[in-house]
């Protein structure tokens, strides 16, 4: 634990491991194993990334994923420039070239038909065929590919096919337990415990909450946003109001039964 907060000081970029994920990560990088983070929005996957990135000194390529997203977007394109035609390697040909760590953010969002270009990279091949132009690039040592995606956010139409899943080793996070949120909204705000303490009691409360239809559950992220209010002066539970609950929701009457139990549980702060 002191060698990684050491490098997370040397690279100023926190993350507070929340079990083995940080070995399980090495592990699959050493092995040229494909990963598969899965969890809520906001628990800390991409800033996971991020941190393993620099752990290993890897440049990294990061891609949000979105319906849009062709396949050209990820491997490359012919452009015109100066009378001519060039071809331009996209982000994650880079990554395949450089031997870097490409990372697929969000990747139930892209379409089905371009996530199936990466499959030859997640096998004993780990090649990028490049139709347009007739390569078939090696991936260079150190490569990685990590995808992420949350599980709670899917349908019929958008989830993962089991060709793909089970090219990846998969690596659960979730919003991490009461001790560990205080230290990361502390560590990133400056906040005082006390102050972040009250912040985390109050979202576990809110993840409770059964009875209004959320897509989504107050995040570590959004608990950050509030503290970085409230440390500017924002009356807290205004803070609450703009960063913890409308994110949540347009419904007016779900926004004021969730600002009820805000005040209730944080109505002397």
């Amino acid at each position: 634990m002191k060698n990684i907060q050491k490098i997370n000081q040397e690279n100023h970029l926190f993350y507070q491991p929340q079990g083995q994920e940080v070995e399980v990560f090495t592990g699959a990088w050493q092995q040229q194993l494909p990963v598969l983070l899965k969890g809520p929005t906001g628990c800390g996957k991409t800033r996971f990334v991020q941190h393993m990135a620099d752990k290993l000194g890897k440049k990294l390529y990061t891609i949000a994923c979105h319906d849009d997203l062709s396949a050209a977007d990820l491997i490359g394109r012919h452009l015109i420039g100066n009378g001519e035609t060039y071809w331009q390697d996209g982000p994650l040909t880079r990554a395949v070239r450089e031997g870097a760590i490409c990372y697929l953010d969000e990747v139930v969002e892209a379409r089905k038909d371009t996530i199936v270009a990466i499959h030859p990279l997640t096998d004993d091949r780990r090649v990028l065929p490049i139709d347009r132009t007739g390569e078939l690039v090696k991936a260079a040592p150190g490569f990685m590919l990590v995808m992420s995606y949350n599980p709670g956010y899917q349908n019929l139409l958008k989830g993962l096919k089991p060709s793909t899943r089970q090219r990846f080793i998969a690596l659960s996070l979730d919003y991490p337990d009461h001790k560990t949120e205080v230290q990361v909204v502390t560590r990133e705000t400056g906040c005082d415990v006390e102050l972040a303490n009250g912040l985390v009691s109050l979202a576990h409360h809110l993840r409770q909450v059964k009875d209004h239809d959320l897509e989504e559950s107050v995040s570590t992220r959004l608990l950050i946003y509030t503290a970085q209010l409230a440390q500017q002066g924002l009356p807290l539970i205004t803070a609450c109001k703009v960063a913890l609950v409308e994110p949540l929701t347009d419904d007016e009457d779900t926004v004021k039964a969730l600002m009820r139990v805000v005040e209730a549980k944080l109505g002397d702060c």
